[in-house]
């Protein structure tokens, strides 16, 4: 294909991507000119280049086009829904042809007159009638001999009281919008319009910014993604020699070139790293459309749009994430009417979500509808013989509602352009596993539906476990393994059986197990002591025996063998650092293999869940000794990883002990001055990562994780421990995690200094933070000063809480937030509701004057750096102080 072409293609494609989407803002605020500036300059270009490259018919359309837009901008025609919808389809038809352009390199043969007729006609001052709305009729109706409904209706041919006669006994959907085209040189429209659209709330503008970019070619970079992996792979292998030798001259080169292929491999990541709003960018159309074909009033809200991931991952998440949410617009989103008498809003309300958690993707897709009613399905799962009435009777309203990802599940009643061929969530789930991800469901009769998609950042390097079964070497990417568990005579953990099925008892959870040996039919061993790798596939749990766990590694994923495709245990094969080539193995196919295990463990899992509603203030803990016989302990969501250091490789420089870890210079500390390292052999050591730094905790022996309730019943004024609570019936040190994060970086993570007041009143804090790992990091230190704590991820979830008659003390919020930030947050509140007055403390890394002075401007009551923890617990106490003095 000429290179012009191609390019014109390309672009062309981007910018109807844009307009699609901006058409759409603008019929909700007709008045936003930046929105009305932009589309009319990307179908001007769109025109300009087809004259250029000797394109006719694309051109003669995106004039048409033109034309209507030009008028919205001069102010000369009204934005309608009506208009919009016939640009809307114009777009479609320049789709078309850019479609068979890109075929054949030439302009495909059709006749777009209809079409350019009506845009010209309303281009010259009337309204018109869309086909789509035209074909909405499906019986014509006789007005005259000569006119009918059911096809485009010219100026004059009809009157007011004819049209309206015809669409009043029309057979077609209600609510529907139809206009007449009238002449521009008659003093008004024939009819303007017999139902118009109610306007929606002025969009929140936005400002574009110039960027400076180059376009490169797909597989150029994919090329270089490739030599990059080989590059890593010998990178490793480079340093497996350098581990095997005590004392190299080659030792400093090589952690440098280690350093550098990290940094090269980042910088080619971020190549390949797109927004997931790319992948949204079709979504308000959809919705736009399927508003008005069924009738029903929705509001898309897209928050976390510029989270990105791999170019890979993002085309193979495309059609599931366009599927849940016609899904959810269909199924969930009740009528108006519905809507009204439940005393919900008319408007229901489609709300996408993504964040980056862990190494990997958070999606979130949930709605305000009816919910998934278990009644209605369970009818469904007996008619298509799937359970017994007496399986069903046993079930928990959740276990029911996951019926709807099984293969030509459906509860539509008829089959429609939208749903009911029975082809939905099965594949859904199905594309999501195949890439390594889970899906989750939460849902509520009369409430709405919740899907969680878990999905990798990328699929070209990963980090994975490296275990070991009857002498042979497997990887389990990382994104799957929960926790490790040791097996031996000794541990308290022990390996039994059920009904035949080997199990495991972890906290209280009977937890099915699979054994490797056995699946690979490798030959089982008689050890003394083995490994559970506690694995998570959806939302089924269940523990893989291996009998060796090695280190976590960075490796390349390569495709498996064609021979061995159909082996469902792998998902690719990768070369370690010694040089020896491993299998990968995949949980979702072990999982598939083992499906009667899955069986039990979703009744086990309900059980889990329904105990949840209990025990949703459990925190899980990592116990561990350090120093002493005393038991210590930290939130286990705030430990990135658990190593196992060689002595030999700590260093130490500026008085200052340290360990390369993953590329980088990592500080290692000792709980207190009692503790010391290790003189040979391995030290373990608890990895605490916030954003891009990584710290180590030396300690002495890692005891176990624990999930009960965290109450601290002793505060402590010793540095470096909140409190003492009481876990696992002993008495536990609560060790404060960002005073060692101080100590590791300095000062520069803190503010001003304040004196620390605690309180006692059982004050109840709302704390709003995007970072998982600030949270946990705040709560146990709130939790020792007495306050009760409630955390939420983003400002709409706290928004949401208010909505629901939620009542808190004071407000504690992030600045740098997804979404909506933290300055819009405060705004939003103060403005009106029943936190009009509610005390706002802003937690920033940013901790300049003028921010503070930005702060106070949106409503927040103080400004206190983060990780500056004595300041935050002052001026939580300051706030409550004034609240009780002016009450």
């Amino acid at each position: 294909m000429d290179d012009l072409l191609n390019e014109f293609l390309t672009e062309t494609a981007e910018s109807i991507d844009v307009i699609d989407v901006e058409l759409v803002k603008l019929e909700q605020n007709p008045n936003n000119k930046g929105v009305l500036d932009n589309i009319f300059r990307l179908v001007h270009t769109i025109k300009g280049t087809c004259g250029f490259l000797g394109l006719p018919r694309l051109e003669a359309v995106a004039h048409a086009s033109e034309n209507v837009l030009g008028k919205f901008r001069d102010g000369e025609l009204e934005v309608t829904a009506g208009a919009v919808s016939i640009v809307l389809e114009s777009l479609d038809c320049i789709k078309e042809i850019l479609a068979g352009l890109a075929s054949t390199e030439a302009e495909p043969v059709g006749n777009d007159k209809d079409l350019i007729g009506r845009l010209n006609v309303c281009a010259s001052g009337g309204a018109a009638v869309s086909k789509k709305t035209i074909q909405a009729v499906e019986k014509p109706i006789e007005l005259r001999s000569d006119v009918h409904l059911g096809r485009e209706l010219l100026p004059g041919e009809i009157s007011l009281e004819e049209l309206e006669a015809a669409f009043n006994a029309a057979p077609g959907p209600d609510d529907e919008d139809i206009v007449l085209i009238a002449e521009a040189d008659e003093p008004e429209p024939v009819i303007e319009s017999l139902k118009q659209p109610e306007a929606k709330a002025e969009a929140k503008g936005e400002t574009s910014i110039g960027t400076q970019s180059i376009r490169v070619n797909v597989d150029l970079l994919e090329n270089l993604m490739n030599m990059v992996s080989e590059l890593v792979l010998t990178r490793n292998q480079l340093l497996q020699i350098l581990r095997r030798s005590s004392d190299s001259e080659f030792s400093v080169p090589l952690q440098r070139l280690s350093q550098c292929t990290t940094e090269l491999q980042e910088g080619v990541m971020k190549t390949r790293m797109q927004p997931i709003g790319n992948a949204w960018a079709k979504l308000p159309r959809i919705i736009r459309d399927l508003s008005m074909e069924l009738n029903k009033k929705i509001d898309l809200q897209m928050i976390g749009a510029e989270t990105e991931l791999d170019r890979q991952v993002l085309e193979l998440i495309k059609d599931p994430l366009t599927h849940m949410v016609r899904n959810s617009a269909d199924h969930g989103i009740e009528m108006p009417r519905d809507r009204a008498a439940s005393g919900k809003a008319e408007t229901g309300t489609i709300r996408l979500n993504a964040y980056h958690e862990g190494g990997h993707i958070i999606v979130e897709v949930a709605d305000d509808g009816a919910g998934l009613k278990v009644g209605k399905l369970k009818q469904k799962i007996l008619q298509k013989g799937l359970a017994s009435e007496a399986e069903l009777a046993d079930m928990s309203d959740l276990q029911v509602q996951k019926f709807i990802f099984h293969p030509g599940f459906s509860t539509a009643e008829a089959v429609t352009n939208i749903s009911g061929r029975g082809v939905g969530m099965d594949v859904v789930r199905s594309n999501i596993e195949k890439i390594g991800g889970t899906i989750d469901l939460k849902s509520v009769e009369g409430k709405g539906t919740s899907f969680s998609i878990k999905i990798p950042l990328t699929l070209a390097i990963v980090s994975a476990l490296i275990v070991e079964c009857s002498t042979e070497r497997f990887a389990i990417p990382q994104i799957s393994v929960l926790e490790l568990v040791r097996v031996s005579g000794d541990s308290e953990q022990q390996i039994e059986h059920i009904n035949n099925t080997p199990v495991m008892r972890l906290r209280d959870r009977l937890l099915p197990l699979i054994s490797l040996d056995k699946v690979l039919a490798l030959g089982s061993k008689d050890l003394e002591e083995r490994f559970i790798v506690v694995t998570q596939v959806g939302a089924f749990t269940f523990g893989i025996v291996v009998d060796r766990v090695f280190d976590t590694e960075e490796i390349v994923v390569k495709p498996v063998a064609p021979i061995l495709r159909d082996l469902q245990v792998y998902s690719g094969n990768t070369i370690l650092g010694d040089g020896n080539v491993i299998m990968i193995l995949d949980p979702n196919g072990i999982a598939t293999l083992t499906g009667d295990i899955l069986v039990d463990n979703d009744h086990m899992g309900e059980a889990d869940a329904r105990a949840e509603i209990v025990a949703e203030d459990r925190e899980s803990m990592l116990l561990f000794r350090a120093g002493s016989e005393t038991q210590r302990a930290v939130p286990l969501s705030l430990v990135a990883r658990l190593e196992e250091i060689p002595v030999e490789s700590i260093e130490a420089a500026d008085g200052a002990l340290m360990v390369q870890y993953r590329g980088q210079l990592m500080p290692l500390l000792l709980v207190d001055s009692n503790c010391s390292l290790k003189t040979s052999g391995r030290q373990p050591v608890l990895v605490f990562t916030d954003n891009e730094r990584s710290m180590g905790i030396a300690v002495d022996e890692i005891i176990d994780i624990v999930e009960e309730k965290l109450e601290i019943e002793l505060a402590s004024i010793v540095p470096g421990i909140i409190g003492t609570a009481v876990l696992a019936k002993k008495a536990t040190e609560i060790a404060d995690v960002a005073f060692y994060l101080t100590r590791a970086f300095g000062e520069k993570l803190r503010g001003a200094r304040r004196k620390t007041v605690a309180s006692d009143d059982g004050r109840h804090v709302l704390m709003v933070d995007d970072s998982a790992f600030f949270r946990n990091l705040l709560k146990p230190l709130l939790l020792a000063s007495g306050y009760k704590v409630t955390s939420v991820a983003t400002a709409s979830e706290a928004l949401k809480l208010r909505e629901d008659g939620a009542r808190f003390d004071v407000i504690v919020s992030d600045i740098e937030m997804p979404g909506m930030d933290g300055f819009a947050f405060a705004s939003t509140v103060r403005k009106d509701g029943a936190w009009a007055e509610t005390p706002i403390v802003a937690l920033s890394a940013h901790a300049t004057p003028q921010d503070f002075a930005r702060g106070r401007e949106v409503g927040f009551n103080d400004y206190v750096a983060k990780f500056d923890r004595d300041a935050l617990l002052a001026s939580l106490s300051e706030q409550l102080a004034r609240e009780g003095d002016a009450a």
